[in-house]
């Protein structure tokens, strides 16, 4: 059980916390909301022991192990699998023990251990682990260095989650995964066997992931049961009831007021005109929460192009190589919504590109409408933001004719205040640097708009104010997308793309969740004729390869131990009178010894059996 008692923290005098308090039972996964600058993050380091509190205490159970990310794997020459492993530093360290331990009690200490914690199916885990986070088994065997930041960001994660630990703290895990990454995630928590607190503007990730959300506002936390949805509901109808409570209380007291400032002077009516001022001291003032600032998006109106505004016939697209899509045949038009599907890998970036004219393509006819302008965001563009200019003087280098209070109107359409106008690109969140990369993507009034992972960084009021735009922008729009919320109510044509070609999916969102999940590659007629014949895959087999060589060292082990033990307890002399301590010592290790290789024995029987019934 997590518990958080009255505790007071604050960050350069400004109070984050103030007699907050809070109990997470054992096994619950809760979400952590609030608006930004609330002191989320803050309350995780607090947790972690990073920072110290004024006052108030947080408790955990006594060796309870806190996992977090706290930053992206170092690039190394590492394997991704390996990296992985290394997380379990109890696993590490007990068979780096077990190689040198010579004692038969500490040796069947180590072995019984090492079962209690599933060590020999570590690879298979980490692999399966590593595989839901967009990694297929060649990948695992590369080393760090071949990825990126964001990639490795997916390796911490998976790092954190196969470690396992008992309060597992995750801030924005979505943030550097595709919508099947997401979707694994949240199915993978569902069943994480410990606590788990997470901090994600992800609706579609905290309806489905979590039994209760932590709601921290005005210094202090709320625990409300139930997914985000029931919580947003709850606290808007929570307003309502605390504003017409206010209402009436303000006009109970105008008019408590209105009888003290009439008779306060009359002798007659002093008594009474008393008793309303003692009641008017008394009162408890009722304030309402307050209601959530305005966020908004202005997308600029472009003029209506004759259809189609996108022709594909027979197109091929790569990278100097072998192409990565084939034989594409597509049409978008100028109403069109269109949301990309189709696991990491298989070129929905590569046809956003192709898509926003940043790849020539190696084969076909691209036809586009004359007058066509398309709007292009990625989330490298965030990063490549100029980060000692403003996003005033970003604005002015594409619109030096424009005067500054046409600048400023333009900012304040993607709301970024007068005071973020002129602060520089480095001081400004996350949040706020996704806003200025839409606002100059789309700052020439587009007719399409291709918007790669556009909510990383935006919270939930800003990701509902991105839909809003979106459903009121009249020019077309192709999404990539982990948010199933925006999708859902966005987009209104789905195209997956799978094997180098793109087709259109014809069944809705939900089914594609589902089959995400079950792992599935083709559609639900195919699963269900699947699922009766389907084998193991490769890495499976590889990993129960591995686990069957293990546990047959492992009994070659405790085998040779058991021998000495045997030789020991033979010898005669042990079983003199003056050496009876000694006898009983050594007949116990062996008894240990004994029951540590019936697990073990059991284990590989285990293996073996799976192992034949999938070869």
């Amino acid at each position: 059980m997590l518990k958080i008692e009255n505790i007071t923290y604050s960050v350069e005098g400004r109070p984050l916390f103030e007699g907050a308090c809070a109990t997470i039972p054992y096994g619950h996964k809760v979400g952590l909301v609030g608006r930004n600058g609330a002191g989320k993050t803050t309350l995780f380091n607090i947790i972690r022991g990073d920072l110290v509190l004024e006052s108030g205490d947080i408790s955990l159970p006594p060796r309870s192990r806190i996992g977090g990310i706290a930053q992206e794997v170092p690039s190394s020459s590492t394997s991704l699998l390996e990296t992985v492993l290394q997380a379990d530093t109890e696993r590490n360290s007990l068979l780096s023990e077990a190689e040198t331990a010579t004692d038969p009690h500490r040796i069947a200490e180590i072995q019984a251990r090492l079962t209690d914690i599933d060590a020999w199916s570590a690879e298979a885990r980490a692999s399966s682990i590593l595989n839901g986070l967009g990694f297929n088994s060649e990948a695992q065997l590369r080393p760090c260095s071949d990825f990126s930041g964001g990639w490795r960001m997916r390796v911490a994660l998976a790092g954190v989650l196969f470690s396992q630990p008992d309060l597992l703290l995750l801030d924005e895990p979505t943030n550097y995964l595709d919508l099947e990454g997401a979707l694994w995630l949240e199915s993978y928590l569902t069943k994480y066997p410990h606590t788990v607190l997470i901090i994600s503007h992800d609706r579609s990730l905290l309806n489905r992931a979590v039994q209760g959300i932590f709601h921290l506002d005005q210094k202090k936390l709320t625990y409300w049961t139930g997914p985000y949805d029931q919580f947003a509901r709850q606290i808007v109808e929570r307003r309502a009831v605390l504003q017409a409570e206010a209402k009436k209380q303000e006009a109970r007291r105008a008019h408590l007021q209105s009888f003290v400032d009439r008779f306060k002077a009359k002798a007659s009516k002093a008594v009474q005109a008393q008793s309303r001022v003692k009641m008017l001291e008394k009162m408890t003032i009722i304030t309402p929460p307050e209601d959530a600032k305005r966020v908004v998006f202005t997308f600029p109106a472009p003029q209506e192009l004759s259809p189609p505004i996108i022709n594909l016939e027979g197109v091929s697209v790569g990278y100097g190589g072998p192409p990565i899509l084939k034989k594409l045949s597509l049409r978008i038009d100028q109403d069109d919504r269109i949301a990309l599907l189709g696991r990491n890998g298989e070129g929905k970036s590569t046809l956003s590109k192709l898509l926003a004219g940043k790849l020539k393509l190696t084969e076909g006819q691209f036809t586009s409408s004359s007058k066509l302008r398309i709007g292009y965001f990625a989330q490298h563009q965030v990063d490549e933001l100029q980060i000692d200019e403003t996003p005033l003087q970003h604005v002015q280098s594409l619109r030096p004719g424009e005067g500054q209070p046409r600048l400023r109107a333009r900012l304040a359409g993607f709301g970024l205040t007068t005071d973020q106008a002129e602060t520089t690109v480095s001081r400004l969140s996350g949040g706020q640097k996704a806003r200025l990369s839409l606002l100059l993507a789309t700052i020439d009034a587009p007719h399409l708009l291709i918007l790669d992972e556009p909510t990383n960084h935006l919270d939930i009021e800003s990701r509902e104010a991105l839909i809003e735009a979106l459903n009121e922008y009249s020019g077309a729009v192709v999404l990539v997308s982990h948010d199933m919320h925006l999708l859902s109510l966005v987009a209104d044509r789905l195209w997956l793309v799978k094997n180098g070609t793109v087709t259109p999916y014809n069944e809705d969102l939900d089914t594609y969740h589902k089959m995400m999940l079950a792992g599935e590659e083709g559609t639900k007629t195919d699963a269900k004729k699947n699922d009766t014949t389907k084998k193991k895959s490769r890495e499976e087999i590889l990993a129960l390869r591995s686990e069957v060589r293990k546990c047959e060292d492992r009994l070659t082990k405790l085998n040779e131990m058991r021998d000495k033990l045997a030789k020991k307890l033979a010898d005669p002399e042990l079983y003199e009178k003056n050496r009876k301590g000694e006898f009983e010592t050594w007949n116990s290790k062996y008894t240990e010894l004994m029951e540590a290789l019936d697990r073990a024995e059991l284990l590989w029987l285990t293996a073996s059996k799976k192992l034949e019934s999938i070869t």
